[in-house]
């Protein structure tokens, strides 16, 4: 049991173009500002200007930070269509371009087009559900640094 274990971490799919974890959880509020507000007051989440970042390590590399944001948006927000739901799950993936490729090939097409940040390259995707959902390439060496950027 143990052995396999250790082997999960040096697994062959570091290679392999593939969802990694959850990238964040956005959602649509009447007042995002006061919800940001309520949660660091009573439940003592820390506030960046989007949100909150959960701060996390990568298993494989426990140098390697990580971030899953919780950001509350305008519920008027035009972000999320087509999907009529109230909420979008931002996906971590690795290897942005072959993932696409693949899905590509399974007859499932982005939304829209990739975009690129300094801290990342998103996309989007509808589930067969209709879910809007990203796809988020992280650069978290750039993500670390819009963290010092706190909200009131």
């Amino acid at each position: 049991m143990l052995g396999y274990g250790f082997s999960r971490l040096t697994s062959p799919m570091d290679d392999v173009p593939r969802v990694t974890g959850i990238g964040g959880i956005f959602f649509k509020a009447k007042d995002p500002a006061a919800l940001k507000t309520w949660y660091s007051t009573n439940l003592g989440m820390r506030m960046v200007q989007s949100g909150s970042n959960f701060q996390w390590y990568q298993g494989a590399d426990s140098t390697k930070k990580g971030f899953t944001l919780w950001a509350p948006f305008r519920e008027t927000t035009k972000y999320f269509l087509p999907s009529e739901k109230q909420f979008m799950i931002n996906y971590r993936v690795v290897k942005l371009d072959a993932l696409l490729l693949k899905l590509k090939a399974a007859g499932i097409f982005p939304a829209d087009t990739v975009e690129s940040a300094s801290y990342g390259r998103f996309v989007h995707l509808m589930d067969p559900e209709g879910n809007k959902i990203e796809l988020w390439e992280p650069n978290d060496v750039e993500y670390a640094k819009l963290g010092t950027i706190v909200s009131k």
